[in-house]
């Protein structure tokens, strides 16, 4: 099995600093990519057999697919502004080319897919906002492909915590196909932190314990869910952000929770 935390790598020629595949992740579905570009830099890719959900982390891009074009899109130039980003989602044997306006961090999210529907623009407007939670488990969620809106495999979402709550909490897990109770969905996190030179601690865990991974997350580190339970806890002083990023053989969020906390709701 792969490492469950991915570190961030300096900049190749293509401005990617993470890549996440199937193979290098050991599992079938989610592909994740990271990319950091200059103003006037551009970012030309096929999506295969993959579709794709490009997310505006921060700053200013244009984006063009085989069929559309979408100019000087994005708002928020730091992820921590906490509006809801601009996306585009592109479908698989499609192509996209992102030319960044400003200073950008894009994310790249993939899964297979099925030529079901056609690239589009996803606006601040179109993302539901949500507080979930109380007390020291409240975080806001930003739904950016969520199973109610078209797509083929891909949920994104994306998830901010107040410094000191914990979050994806009480413990859920989705890593049984055995709807309608459970739904089996690969995971990744995206966490960013701030201030930048923070952490929070996630634990990765299922029910007999034969994995059971604690990790330090530092700023742009990625943490693989292939299996099991996966709270956040963010530390005081810091608070944290994560984008998540899911896909199974089928396209529907159902988990279980983990028994011995779910008083905790």
């Amino acid at each position: 099995m792969a490492s469950l935390l991915q570190k961030p790598h300096p900049k190749d020629h293509e401005g990617n600093i993470i890549r996440v595949s199937p193979e290098s992740a050991g599992w079938k579905y989610v592909g994740f990519e990271v990319y950091q570009l200059s103003s006037g830099e551009i970012l030309r890719k096929d999506t295969n057999e993959n579709e794709v959900c490009i997310v505006l982390l921060s700053g200013k891009a244009d984006v063009q697919t085989k069929d559309q074009t979408f100019e000087n899109i994005g708002e928020r130039m730091s992820i921590f502004e906490k509006i809801p980003p601009y996306s585009v989602y592109v479908p698989n044997q499609d192509q996209f080319m992102i030319e960044a306006k400003t200073k950008l961090e894009v994310a790249v999210c993939l899964a297979p897919g099925k030529s079901h529907y056609k690239a589009r623009l996803i606006e601040p407007k179109d993302v539901d906002q949500e507080e979930r939670g109380s007390g020291k488990m409240s975080r806001r969620i930003h739904h950016i492909l969520p199973e109610q809106k078209e797509a083929d495999s891909l949920l994104v979402v994306e998830v901010f915590t107040p410094d000191g709550n914990t979050s994806s909490y009480p413990p859920h897990k989705h890593d049984q196909n055995n709807l309608p109770e459970e739904s089996y969905l690969e995971e990744t996190y995206y966490h960013r932190v701030n201030p930048s030179q923070g952490f929070v601690f996630q634990r990765v865990y299922n029910d007999d314990r034969s994995l059971d991974e604690t990790v330090s997350v530092e700023n742009r580190d990625v943490v693989l869910v292939p299996e099991g339970y996966h709270p956040v806890s963010s530390v005081p002083g810091y608070e944290s952000y994560y984008l998540n990023v899911m896909a199974g053989p089928v396209r529907t969020w159902k988990f279980h929770n983990d028994k011995d906390h779910e008083w905790l709701f």
